[in-house]
């Protein structure tokens, strides 16, 4: 038997991808607050992982090198309770250098908010 395809569902987990770079770009806290759960893993290179709300809105407010900029979105992919979205960021560093970094995002989604979320940047590492 085949499972029907909630298309509310995906258009409602693609729509909170859509905002949470939105709320990114446009420094928008409490939309942003609204996007995750208050237990929130955020893994990102070169920091620790962000455990839970509070420290999820301290480094976008007082830690993250970027003083502005915008995320351009080139798909979102869903599947059940994960999805995936990649891109590119073009903005200024909070030293004045510019910053072009491609990105891809990986999600799981619980209650209609983000329960993990774990970015990639596309340089050499190993």
């Amino acid at each position: 038997m085949h499972q029907l395809i909630n298309l509310s569902t995906l258009t409602a987990k693609k729509e909170l991808i859509v905002t949470l770079f939105c709320a990114v770009d446009s420094y928008d806290w409490n939309l942003l607050l609204k996007c995750f759960d208050k237990n929130i893993i955020y893994e990102r290179p070169g920091y620790e992982p962000l455990i839970g709300i509070d420290q999820l809105l301290h480094f976008y407010k007082f830690e993250r090198i970027i003083a502005s900029g915008k995320h351009q979105l080139e798909h979102i992919v869903i599947e059940k309770n994960h999805g995936v979205c990649w891109g590119q960021f073009m903005g200024l560093h909070k030293n004045g250098s510019p910053i072009n970094e491609r990105f891809a995002d990986v999600f799981s989604f619980e209650k209609g908010k983000f329960k993990t979320r774990r970015t990639h940047f596309f340089r050499p590492a190993v």
